[in-house]
């Protein structure tokens, strides 16, 4: 196979962008499943973590013996950690594509590395430098733009105001998900780590149908279940294993810098496949946006040790 042949840094390269674009497409399925039936966002995100569990396990059992036995810490912080990532982020996330575009929902997600470091200057009190206030700055004029060109397009603007909301939350959850995240990588490892992430999330996710759904909700029509698999494989797993990979051939600073495609993917295929309206504001607003969020992830890279900086901040693109 001629990929077999490519230089480390081209296979790296190919990795992130696969990263990227998997993680990307999350809200395209999301949106295709909310079409092709009136299914509920608890029901979608049960699906989407079912078909995600069985490879969660696998790779949780294969990395078992290896790996140094969980404690009881552990297992509090992959509790935590799991109701505030897959699972918490995730449902907010779900609820508000059912109000706003995949294109806004991707650029609000995207701002979370600006949200950790308001949650460090508010809750820690760590100062705010010069460079992250440029970026804050850039970030949410950019997501002010996006959100105007939704408002003008939209029907209803309540509706974008309240899926707006809903993923702002979404990624403030996860930007508390990520802040905790930099522990639990650095003992239990990228891959090991979201696989138990994943259960964890799986778990709550499948109580909160129990709580709130019937069991005749999870009959759903052929494309939805399609799109759910989509979801766990395209969107879920895959795109973890390819950052991964791509962070140990190229490094965390050039994977971040790659995976700042994600958004303005999301915008290609909503118009694509969605057939969601595109404008210069938008376009520029997602600009201010990857470039704030550049300005954050390059500052706390070079802090770091850039190439060996934790797989936590080699995940421009949320994985929810």
């Amino acid at each position: 196979m001629p990929w077999k042949t490519w230089s480390t840094e081209r296979v790296g390269i190919a990795l992130a962008i696969l990263a990227a674009f998997g993680f990307s497409f999350k809200a395209i399925f999301v949106k295709l499943a909310y079409a092709a039936a009136p299914v509920d966002a608890v029901t979608l995100l049960t699906l989407r973590m079912t078909f995600a569990l069985p490879v969660a396990l696998w790779v949780c059992l294969s990395l078992r013996r290896s790996a140094p036995p969980l404690t009881r810490k552990d297992w509090g912080r992959l509790i935590a950690l799991g109701l505030l990532g897959y699972y918490g982020a995730s449902i907010l996330d779900f609820i508000g594509l059912q109000y706003i575009s995949a294109g806004l929902e991707r650029l609000i997600l995207f701002i979370y590395p600006t949200i950790t470091v308001l949650i460090g200057v508010l809750a820690m009190g760590k100062r705010l430098e010069r460079r992250q206030v440029g970026a804050l700055l850039l970030s949410y004029a950019g997501i002010g733009l996006a959100f105007s060109h939704d408002l003008q397009v939209a029907d209803d603007s309540n509706a974008v105001l309240i899926g707006a909301a809903f993923v702002f939350a979404s990624a403030v959850s996860y930007a508390l998900y990520s802040a905790g995240a930099e522990i639990a990588v650095h003992r239990l490892g990228t891959l090991r780590f979201a696989a138990l992430a994943i259960l964890v999330s799986t778990v709550a996710t499948q109580l909160h149908f129990l709580a709130t759904q019937p069991f005749s909700a999870l009959i759903q029509p052929a494309p939805v279940y399609a799109y759910g698999a989509a979801m766990a494989l395209f969107s879920t797993v895959l795109p973890v294993f390819w950052q991964s990979a791509a962070v140990r051939h190229i490094g965390a600073a050039r994977t971040v810098l790659i995976g700042t495609l994600g958004p303005i993917l999301t915008i290609l295929f909503g118009w694509l496949l969605l057939s969601e309206s595109v404008s210069f504001a938008q376009l520029a607003g997602a600009g201010l946006v990857l470039a704030g969020v550049w300005l954050v992830s390059r500052r706390k890279a070079r802090e770091e040790g850039g190439e060996a900086v934790c797989a936590q901040n080699a995940r421009p693109a949320s994985p929810l």
